[in-house]
C-alpha cells in the first residue's frame, strides 16, 4: 500500500492539482485535510472517475477532511469517540455550545484503519483555542491508545496535519517560534503522547535530520527561502511500522502556481503485512 496525507488548502481550488499528483505518485490512499467545502460540495465525481473512492466529512467553508481509496473504504466513521467540540463563543454568550467540528474521519482501506486528522490549530498561546488543541490531542490520544490495547495487531496510520513541530529540527529557526504555538512544550508533549502510546513516525527513520518540512507559508517568501515547518505526519501502530518500506515528503508539490502551502507526506508499506508485533 502507497498511503499519503495532504492538507490540501481547499479541494475544490486545487482537484486537478491533486488528482495529477495521485496518479503520478501511485497512491493507493489519501488522507485529506482542510478541504473548505460542504459534503455536497466535495468534487467526489472527479475522484470517482480517477478510479478512487471517497468519504468526506465538512460543514462550511473552514475545516474538512476526507479519504481517498483505490483500494476499498469500509467501517467510515466521522469523529474519534470523545472528540472535543470548540465553543468560538465561549467569552460572549452563555447560551453557547461546543461544536464537533470536521477534523476527523476514519475508514478501512484494504486492512489498514485509516484516520485523516486536522489538528487544532492553536492560534496563540492565551487564545482559548489553544486549550482546545491540548483537549483535543489529550482525548486523541487516549481513544488511539485504547485501540492499541484491544488489538494491539492492529494496523492503524494516523495521518494529517498536526499543527506541531515536535523538534526543532522541525523548524527553520526554535527562535522565531519561541513564544507562539506548534513549538510549545505542552505541544511537544501531547505529540510525544501519542509516541508513548505506541505509534511511530513513519518518515523520520527514511528522511533524518533538519531541513525536512511539510509546511511553508505563504508569506515572506518563506518557501523559496526554505523557512519551513515540518508538522504533516503518518502515525503507525506497530504492527504498520514493522512493514514500512519507504516514507518521504514530496517538496516539489510546494512548487509553481496554486500550490497548497503543504506538500504531501507518502509512506509505503509492503504487500505482505507482518504478524509479528515488535
Amino acid at each position: 500500500m502507497r498511503l499519503a496525507t495532504w492538507n490540501v488548502n481547499s479541494i475544490r481550488t486545487r482537484v486537478d492539482r491533486v488528482l495529477a499528483w495521485l496518479d503520478r505518485a501511485d497512491i493507493d490512499v489519501l488522507a485529506i485535510q482542510e478541504t473548505k467545502c460542504k459534503d455536497e460540495q466535495f468534487p467526489a465525481e472527479r475522484f470517482e472517475a480517477a478510479g478512487y473512492e471517497v468519504v468526506h466529512t465538512g460543514f462550511n467553508q473552514w475545516n474538512g477532511v476526507a479519504i481517498a481509496s483505490r483500494v476499498g473504504i469500509e467501517d467510515v466513521q466521522i469523529a474519534f469517540p470523545g472528540q472535543p467540540g470548540f465553543d468560538k463563543d465561549a467569552d460572549t454568550s452563555l447560551l453557547s455550545h461546543p461544536v464537533v467540528e470536521a477534523r476527523a474521519i476514519g475508514a478501512t482501506c484494504d486492512g489498514v484503519r485509516v484516520w485523516s486528522l486536522y489538528v487544532p490549530n492553536g492560534r496563540a498561546l492565551d487564545d482559548p483555542h489553544y486549550a482546545y488543541k491540548l483537549e483535543w490531542l489529550a482525548a486523541l490520544r487516549d481513544c488511539a491508545g485504547t485501540w492499541l490495547e484491544q488489538d494491539p495487531r492492529a494496523r492503524i496510520a494516523l495521518c494529517g496535519d498536526w499543527n506541531i513541530a515536535p523538534t526543532d529540527d522541525d523548524v527553520w529557526s526554535p527562535e522565531f517560534f519561541a513564544g507562539k504555538t506548534h513549538t510549545s512544550e505542552p505541544e511537544r508533549e501531547a505529540f510525544e503522547a501519542m509516541l508513548s502510546a505506541g505509534f511511530s513516525d513513519v518518515m523520520r527513520p527514511f528522511a533524518p535530520g533538519p531541513g525536512v518540512y511539510t509546511y511553508w507559508d505563504y508569506t515572506q517568501l518563506r518557501f523559496p527561502r526554505k523557512e519551513g515547518m515540518r508538522i504533516d505526519f503518518i502515525l503507525a501502530s506497530p504492527a504498520l511500522r514493522t512493514v514500512a518500506t519507504d516514507a518521504g515528503v514530496d517538496r516539489e508539490e510546494r512548487k509553481g502556481k496554486g500550490a497548497s502551502d503543504h506538500a504531501p507526506v507518502f509512506a509505503q508499506f509492503s504487500a505482505a503485512f507482518s504478524s509479528v508485533v515488535s
